[in-house]
């Protein structure tokens, strides 16, 4: 985890100093200040300032390292469980395709957004309901 936490705040400096360099090269290449690249390069900074104070302030309040961070650790310490997943399920793909359906209908036609969602609905019952019915019911 001070890993991390170091990895952010040089990233926060990093892009502090990018947006300072950024902010004096348009003013003297163009005359005038380009608003958009340095807000939103400032605001980068700010953001990486963010997750490194979050980052830390964890540090500090669990008291302890992370196994990552222990040389004498093994690979399995860190290995949490996760949660279980089914490799054999296709309704992950039946919902991407509903979004994908859903999105063509914004760029093609409005009358393809309803038949994206019907079928983003028929994707989330079925993903949420795959383990009470069929080969694979408990």
């Amino acid at each position: 985890m001070r890993t991390n936490v170091s990895l952010w705040w040089i990233l926060t400096g990093f892009f502090a100093l990018v947006a300072i360099a950024y902010t004096v090269w348009s003013v003297i290449w163009y005359g005038n200040l380009e608003w958009v690249g340095t807000v939103a390069l400032f605001f980068t900074a700010l953001m990486g300032a963010l997750i490194g104070f979050y980052t830390g302030a964890v540090h500090r309040a669990q008291g302890g390292e992370l196994p990552e961070d222990v040389l004498t650790a093994d690979i399995d310490d860190g290995d949490p469980e996760i949660g279980e997943f089914s490799p054999w399920s296709w309704w992950p793909l039946v919902l991407a395709s509903s979004a994908a359906v859903a999105i063509i209908g914004l760029a093609v036609g409005a009358w393809m957004v309803p038949i994206g969602l019907g079928i983003f609905v028929v994707a989330i019952i079925g993903w949420v309901y795959e383990y009470y019915r069929g080969y694979f019911a408990r």
